[in-house]
């Protein structure tokens, strides 16, 4: 049988009043606005240094948040802000900008390159040898959500600015009718460039999709990549009874 000495019990005391006087702080920081619904919190090492707390001290003091749903945990990602992640639905042809702004947040595109690039293997086999390359940030609130390049038909691409295409989508400025788009999502571990421009951890969990996009005569006339984090986005489809045929927006691949 263990016993314990009452220096035992004071240590022990002494810790648990510490970690809530630092769960306390921490509610009132995210109270404050101080850490946004999905942004990063301070590592626990960085915490313990700011707090003088071990680590342990800090994890018991983030578990008590995450118990009353103010903060989150990922491997790999740390602990962020609590927040929903914003649905988007698959079955039809929509932009980052509607799908945030239908979940009541404001959005922001911010193009960090533009210019005629010679196109990679992949895209020159859809699009031509030469594209337009746009590579751009989407913010929610300000926060970054996505990383978003798209390569433009050389022809369709010619008169766009920068400018425009900062403040509106492709799809508002092609002068073709689209017929839609068909895409492919999967998880994969973000590389440094994302992961500086996402503001998250090198190695975090996204999700990324690739995206083809048909005129209505079947012409490919954009491809784009987009690179979200996987704490918050989540993809949404409606499943109808079991039939031959597959739910829209939804395909199996082998």
């Amino acid at each position: 049988m263990t016993s314990h000495t009452s220096s035992d019990t004071t240590v022990i005391q002494v810790r648990t009043i510490r970690y809530h006087q630092i769960a306390e702080d921490l509610r009132q920081r995210l109270a404050q606005g101080e850490f946004v619904a999905g942004g990063l919190l301070p590592s626990e090492a960085a915490l313990g240094a700011t707090y003088g707390a071990s680590r342990v001290t800090i994890r018991k003091s983030l578990e008590v948040l995450r118990d009353d749903g103010l903060v989150d945990s990922r491997q790999g990602l740390g602990w962020f802000a609590a927040a929903d992640p914003i649905a988007q639905a698959l079955t039809r042809l929509s932009t980052i900008e509607r799908q945030l702004s239908d979940s009541g947040l404001t959005p922001v595109r911010r193009v960090t390159d533009f210019g005629f690039v010679e196109a990679s293997a992949t895209v020159a086999a859809s699009l031509g040898p030469r594209v337009l390359e746009v590579r751009r940030i989407n913010l929610a609130d300000g926060q970054p959500f996505a990383r978003v390049t798209v390569w433009c038909r050389e022809d369709l691409g010619a008169k766009l600015s920068m400018a425009e295409v900062e403040q509106s989508t492709f799809i508002e400025l092609l002068p073709v009718e689209l017929a839609g788009a068909s895409q492919r999502i999967g998880a994969a571990l973000v590389d440094p460039a994302d992961a500086e421009d996402l503001g998250i951890p090198e190695g975090s969990a996204v999700l990324k999709v690739n995206r083809t996009t048909h005129a209505v005569d079947g012409a490919v006339v954009l491809m784009s990549e987009h690179v979200f984090p996987g704490h918050l986005t989540e993809f949404v489809v409606e499943l109808p009874p079991e039939t031959d045929e597959a739910p829209a927006g939804l395909r199996l691949v082998e």
